[in-house]
């Protein structure tokens, strides 16, 4: 496949994760496998390198805007971590089919979780137990995320995502927030994956650049686009996306 085509995927997936939050590992992790071939070891980290630069750049495009909410992103990233080290211990005595199946079913049930939350909205309740719950919930969904960088070299963007969407954040803060507790958590994750010299440079680099020209666009759309609107229509597909990822992966 020429540069030009590499940059050119590169590009696109960096644009479309940037302005919905999620890292973009896990779609170079499927592009690597797929067309490309690599091995699980060399795909994982070379996932993470591409997805890593654009993440930074993504981030700091939000930042500018102002939309990302610092307050729970960071019990996300106290609390997520951890868990990328944690993960990457086990990963080489955890069945990579027990794996698939842990991932995949937590992707359903988040994705469900959004549908409901957005088609059947439930009352408030009293704002200090509410509170509660939300740290907890950050702290969980942190964990979750890591756990799924440590172990596979995924980005982990789906459960953040997922996270601040049940916590009510709308879509366009949602993604800028998610798109700041992905750079430490992906960063984590890089450097343990890159231990194993598992990085195909070639193919890597030419994503990478496009990922970024992709990540510097996003947030510029972003910050045009009516935050209502774009949660209306943009909410309910991140679910469905996130049950189709769940089902995809064990069918």
């Amino acid at each position: 496949m020429t540069i030009l085509s590499l940059i050119l995927i590169g590009f696109v997936i960096g644009l479309f994760v940037i302005s919905t939050g999620g890292g973009g590992a896990a779609m170079y992790l499927g592009i690597l496998t797929s067309l490309f071939h690599l091995s699980a070891p060399v795909a994982a980290a070379t996932s993470l390198l591409t997805a890593f630069p654009s993440l930074i750049v993504g981030a700091y495009g939000h930042y500018r805007t102002g939309n990302i909410r610092f307050k729970v992103g960071n019990r996300m990233m106290i609390s997520a971590i951890p868990a990328v080290v944690i993960g990457a211990w086990i990963a080489p005595y955890i069945p990579i089919k027990i794996y698939t199946w842990i991932v995949a079913i937590i992707l359903v049930v988040l994705g469900i979780q959004i549908l409901v939350q957005h088609f059947f909205p439930s009352k408030s309740k009293d704002s200090n137990k509410k509170s509660n719950n939300d740290a907890v919930k950050a702290s969980i969904f942190g964990a979750i995320s890591g756990l799924m960088v440590g172990i596979a070299g995924l980005s982990g963007g789906g459960p953040i995502l997922a996270g601040l969407l049940l916590l009510n954040l709308d879509m366009v803060r949602a993604a800028a927030t998610s798109s700041y507790v992905l750079v430490g958590t992906t960063g984590v994750g890089l450097l343990f994956h890159l231990s194993g010299g598992n990085v195909d440079w070639s193919i890597g680099l030419n994503l990478m650049i496009g990922a970024i020209l992709g990540a510097l666009l996003a947030p510029i759309l972003l910050a045009k686009v009516n935050p209502a609107k774009f949660n209306h229509y943009v909410r309910p597909f991140m679910g469905v996306l996130l049950v189709f990822m769940g089902l995809q992966m064990i069918l």
